[in-house]
């Protein structure tokens, strides 16, 4: 069949620029954060600006945690907060004992943000991290 080559070689070419894509050292998109022991692992995340990343938060203890994120404005208003839950902003997000929570998040600028636990004690623990932004 003419023709029947070209499309042979067209869905190769397509497999292969695929595969290409897959194994090649494009932006970090997915991050996975685990709370571990009232610490969060890692405790450092680099992303890339302007790139739609998902954070995949494990839970891992049998108590609740929080992942907040912001600069350092905002964690002083949260330290101070009365916010029981949170979940309903991206950037805050509650976590049930031993579960798992995906929220995405675009930065636009590049700079250095904190994640932290508020609840009591946690932070002075050391329930926190840091993402800077490329």
């Amino acid at each position: 069949m003419p023709g029947r080559g070209i499309r042979s070689a067209a869905i190769a070419l397509l497999l292969v620029a695929g595969l290409a894509a897959g194994c090649g050292a494009g932006p970090v998109t997915r991050v996975e954060i685990r709370i571990h022991y009232s610490t969060f692992e890692p405790e450092t995340v680099t992303v890339p600006r302007g790139v739609p990343i998902t954070f995949v938060l494990i839970n891992e203890d049998p108590i609740d945690h929080e992942w907040l994120i912001g600069d350092a404005a905002f964690h002083e208003r949260h330290r101070h907060g009365t916010e029981p839950q949170h979940g309903q902003r991206p950037n805050e997000i509650s976590l049930p004992p031993l579960t798992t929570v995906e929220t995405t998040l675009t930065f636009d600028s590049p700079g250095t943000l904190l994640y932290i636990c508020h609840f009591p004690r946690h932070e002075a623990y050391g329930m926190k991290g840091t993402l800077t932004i490329t």
